[in-house]
């Protein structure tokens, strides 16, 4: 282009005659033209290479689209298959769960025919030896088994006659059952069950959190009989269940009045295996139960060990009513450490007792499914809180925080207390003052804020207070 428009410039001045000026005017404006018109036809050219690109680029756009849509529905396709095979597993799960209970129950049941055939069978092997024995002479025999029914001198006896003698000797003495029956049933009839209250702190702090009742019986001369002393008797005459719904009666009563001033507080109520079996103790029960719903939370119904261990569709039955109502267990008289924390706790069971001596017990440790320092941690994943009862000295109580034991019960922190003179009318009625030391009120409930100090020990003993106070102010 610049040659052409030199060359222009050139025939202009040398063949027209036109000045060197306007000559080189001309070729400037020839080239400026040239360029114009090249850079027109170039622009030109390319637009359709640009339509081309931007039909490529929406298509491609319109692939990532549907390849995308394409991955969302694969997607929502997984997703419906995993809650379809999630749903599959928990039914299974769930019926597998419901046979292997089914299952549970049946060999307790057979458990529980065995053994009442192996006491059965205890019970009839001395009488088959001695039937089989030949009669000895009338002296030894009379000395040997001393018939109470028959004063008179024995006369070479038969074996069925022997196998009488024999069974009568070991049957108990039915006085002193008598004796304490009818004191039990009077105690009941007048209103003479005490109900004491022992704390349960927390550690380390030792603040009260929980109370058990503790019930006492009077007799005639006012002497007060331990529960261990008189339940024997009252659940073979029949009377424990009203000594339970005494009990749950005077426990919601003395509930009520703490909870006045301390919302956190709860108390732990005994209840027999007696009245859980008895259709009609326990509906008494649960009736009354029903009636002071509002107080589920704040109290505990307490049963043994053995009691979760034998028990049948009734007490099963029984057991899911008060748990349908909101009521939380706990089990006590704990004798070993087997226990499934899993199965507890679907039953309703929010507490365990265990005894301090029982969870210290190297030798009993070593033997039981569980080490008892992993026992609290193992419990806490299903909801159920660990107590260690009958703690007595300083030395279980550092022991103990070792294993992580957050709540403690014993005379080391507060011996069982009676109730005071008008929280014993209000729940007796006119009901008989136990004889008290002079200068000391006879009945008092201790207050649910108290702390309650450790007894004072000689400064000679070490106790590990060092150790019980870095334990205390140590970071979780």
């Amino acid at each position: 282009m610049a040659l052409i428009a030199a060359s222009l410039g050139l025939v202009l001045y040398a063949v027209a005659g036109i000045s060197g000026l306007q000559s080189a005017i001309v070729a400037l404006a020839a080239l400026t033209f040239l360029i114009l018109y090249n850079a027109v036809s170039m622009r030109l050219g390319d637009r359709p290479n640009v339509g081309g690109q931007i039909a490529d680029l929406s298509q491609g756009t319109a692939d990532l689209a549907r390849q995308v849509g394409e991955f969302g529905r694969r997607l929502a396709a997984i997703e419906a298959r995993v809650v379809s095979a999630s749903s599959t597993t928990q039914d299974r799960l769930q019926s597998m769960l419901g046979e292997i209970n089914e299952l549970g129950g049946l060999v307790n049941q057979l458990a529980e025919a065995v053994a009442a055939h192996e006491d059965a069978l205890s019970i009839d092997a001395p009488v088959s030896t001695l039937s089989v024995v030949q009669p000895s002479p009338a002296p030894p025999v009379s000395a040997a088994v001393k018939p109470r029914r028959s004063p008179e001198p024995v006369v070479t006896p038969e074996p069925h006659a022997v196998e009488d003698d024999y069974l009568d000797i070991d049957e108990p003495q039915p006085s002193a059952d008598k004796q304490l029956v009818a004191t039990v049933r009077n105690a009941i009839d007048n209103n003479r069950l005490d109900i004491y209250l022992q704390p349960i702190v927390s550690l380390p702090q030792r603040k009260v959190r929980f109370y058990e009742a503790v019930t006492r019986l009077r007799d005639e001369n006012g002497n007060l009989l331990a529960a261990d002393d008189f339940i024997e008797a009252a659940e073979a005459a029949g009377l424990i269940g009203r000594i339970d719904h005494s009990v749950l009666l005077r426990g919601v009563q003395v509930l009520r009045r703490l909870t006045v001033r301390n919302k956190e507080v709860g108390v732990f109520c005994n209840i027999a295996q007696a009245t859980l079996s008895n259709q009609a103790s326990f509906a008494q029960c649960l009736d009354f139960l029903e009636a002071n719903r509002a107080l589920a939370a704040s109290l505990i119904l307490e049963f043994k060990q053995q009691t979760f261990r034998q028990l049948g569709a009734v007490e099963r039955e029984h057991l899911a009513a008060l748990a349908q109502r909101g009521f939380r267990f706990s089990i006590d008289h704990v004798e070993d450490l087997r226990m499934e924390p899993r199965d507890l706790a679907d039953r309703g069971v929010r507490f365990i007792k265990v005894p301090a001596a029982l969870l210290l017990d190297q030798k009993h440790a070593s033997s039981a499914d569980i080490h008892a320092a992993d026992l609290s941690d193992l419990l806490g994943r299903f909801g159920i809180d660990l107590i260690a009862e009958r703690i007595e000295g300083e030395r279980a109580v550092v022991d103990l925080l070792d294993y992580d034991v957050r709540f403690g019960q014993g005379f080391l922190f507060a011996a069982p207390r009676p109730l005071r003179p008008e929280t014993a009318a209000a729940t007796a009625g006119a009901s008989t003052s136990s004889p008290a030391s002079p200068g000391k009120t006879s009945h008092e409930v201790p207050v649910a804020s108290q702390k309650f100090e450790p007894r004072r020990i000689d400064a000679t003993r070490p106790t590990g207070n060092a150790a019980l106070a870095r334990r205390a102010v140590r970071p979780n």
